[in-house]
């Protein structure tokens, strides 16, 4: 399906003017520059004078926003690590006192082993965590190429349009 006009695209992007286009739709709208028409395209983008501009401070807002999420994760595993190692640490001073009958080493020893669990369980948690973020930021990061990539490209394509090697057929 080819655009062939701005009032289309607008429609297609549920915009009423090009100052309405938010950075969800201006992905959108940079997913569907294959489908305009060249002119049309160049046309709708020489409307956004900052539009290189506007690209950066996409990926920079999704950058602050992941190394935020990164921070916020890693004061939180250190504090539940700090917490099982202080934990482990009194369990262990009191494996260590005097006159304790079998079943309580049996007990503190089996809360010692519980705390390793958890730790583990909370590292495997945090590596899974860590690779949705990764995923999302490599996602968002691709998004913003494609964005690029379109943009260029349909310069590119208009411009050779214009050359006379742009106008002869193969």
């Amino acid at each position: 399906m080819g655009y062939k006009n701005e009032a289309e695209i607008k429609q297609v992007l549920g915009i009423e003017s090009w100052r309405n286009l938010s950075k969800d739709k201006m992905i959108r709208f940079a997913a569907m520059m294959p489908d305009m028409d060249t002119e049309v395209a160049l046309k709708i983008v020489e409307q956004f004078p900052a539009f290189k501009e506007f690209a950066k401070d996409v990926v920079a807002a999704m950058e602050t926003a992941h190394e935020s999420t990164l921070s916020a994760n890693k004061q939180s595993q250190d504090y539940v690590h700090r917490s099982l190692q202080e934990i482990r640490a009194a369990l262990t001073s009191e494996l260590g006192r005097d006159g304790l009958s079998w079943d309580e080493k049996k007990f503190l020893i089996e809360q010692i082993q519980e705390t390793g669990r958890l730790a583990y369980q909370k590292d495997s948690e945090n590596k899974q965590f860590l690779a949705k973020a990764l995923k999302t930021v490599a996602v968002s990061a691709a998004a913003a190429l494609a964005l690029g990539v379109a943009f260029v490209g349909g310069k590119v394509m208009a411009e050779s349009k214009g050359s006379p090697e742009g106008s002869q057929e193969a």
